[in-house]
């Protein structure tokens, strides 16, 4: 079996879980591999039944057309389903070998070049890693094995620590993040919307909307219809930079940051404008299931025009959330807490949220930034007039 390609652009993958052993028996389109490309992790099915033999180790980075496994179509499926009886552990026995004590020479605790270069990355002296190398020598294993030192340790208390290569995908958000903050003139504006409309509106028609339509009446739909009434009203913030030109889109596909088993996922609501509250609500159900089951696919997550990220779920009261590239703006959501606000010149306390623009500053201006997100608050804190055309039971019924 070839490593398919999970999509344009990608070339490599890795292995990132065997899902059998060598040796076992599979039966066609059985998983049998988890593979991480630098957008998604997706399961590799069986081909074919037969023996598989594993032509590739866990961590492995394979090729896209590679060959990672063969699998033996003649062989005979096993009869029964007993599992395997666990193997007796046989006692290792060493022989005793008294070691030469070594000699120190020059080369003892000295670093190779290639060395030195990753200590100095690392801040550390080579006087604090033991060398390996002929003669004591430090080599470029041993200075990357190596581990600063995190101070005197202590009588009592464990002080592990681990080493654990990142995932492909994870390693390529790092590159994004990274680049976004060097690449991009970011900027964050920031406001504050009263939810009590939003918790009224809940509390009198969630049950029926659940009812009629097997789905919550959560927040994300009144935010996804107000973020592509604001996108309307300022296009700028619904475009990108492409080399010297801007490219402006008539449509709102939003881009909704989800956590999933590998980390975060970034699934698109394809033509939000077109969407109900039932219609965003049931699309953001079904993109966090499959990014939850890993089932999530790269075309899905491809494009998008505008993000929402929520760290509210996490208990965030405020953050500068960082643009999704090529994209030019991102809102943050973040948690509700009663605050005592002036209200008819009264102090009354109400659910407050903050909310964050970070945007592209190269393309979009103060005047756009700011208006878009007090669009956005105006349509949260009215969205009986603004979202739903001054009819809740129609809007929340289509």
């Amino acid at each position: 079996m070839k490593v398919p390609s999970p999509g344009e652009s990608i070339t490599e993958v890795e292995i990132a879980a065997w899902l059998v052993e060598d040796g076992d028996y599979v039966e066609k389109d059985q998983p049998i591999a988890e593979v991480d490309s630098d957008k998604a992790t997706l399961e590799l099915p069986a081909e074919e039944s037969g023996i598989i033999t594993l032509k590739a180790e866990e961590g492995d980075a394979v090729n896209v057309g590679e060959v990672v496994c063969l699998i033996d179509m003649s062989a005979a499926k096993p009869a029964g389903d007993a599992p395997k009886a666990p193997a007796t552990p046989k006692p290792e026995v060493k022989a005793a070998v008294k070691e030469a004590p070594k000699t120190a020479t020059y080369a003892t605790g000295t670093a190779s070049p290639a060395a030195k270069k990753v200590l100095a990355e690392k801040g550390m002296d080579a006087s604090a890693v033991k060398g390996n190398g002929k003669d004591g020598r430090i080599t470029k294993e041993d200075a990357v094995k190596a581990v600063p030192s995190m101070g005197t340790q202590p009588a009592n208390g464990a002080r592990g620590t681990e080493r654990k290569k990142m995932s492909m995908l994870r390693r390529k958000v790092a590159e994004r993040l990274v680049a976004v903050k060097s690449e991009t003139a970011m900027l964050t504006t920031f406001n504050e919307v009263n939810m009590q409309p939003i918790f009224d509106l809940r509390t009198q028609y969630k049950e029926a909307f659940k009812a009629k339509h097997g789905v919550g009446l959560g927040f994300m739909s009144f935010f996804t219809l107000a973020v592509v009434r604001a996108l309307e009203m300022y296009p700028d913030v619904n475009s990108m930079i492409d080399g010297d030109f801007q490219i402006k889109h008539d449509f709102q596909d939003i881009s909704i940051a989800v956590s999933g088993p590998k980390g975060l996922m970034v699934p698109v609501i394809r033509n939000a404008e077109g969407l109900s509250f039932r219609g965003v609500e049931s699309e953001v159900k079904r993109l966090a299931l499959r990014a939850r089951d890993g089932q999530i696919t790269i075309d899905e997550m491809t494009g998008g025009t505008f993000t929402i990220t929520n760290g509210g779920v996490f208990g965030s009261m405020l953050s500068t959330p960082i643009i999704n590239p090529p994209q030019s703006g991102i809102l943050g959501m973040h948690n509700i807490v009663n605050r005592p606000m002036a209200v008819n010149g009264e102090v009354v306390i109400q659910p407050i949220m903050y909310v964050a623009l970070s945007y592209d500053h190269r393309i979009i201006d103060g005047r756009e930034s700011v208006g878009f997100l007090v669009a956005v608050k105006e349509a949260l804190e009215n969205p009986v007039e603004l979202l739903m055309n001054n009819d809740p039971t129609k809007a929340l019924e289509m």
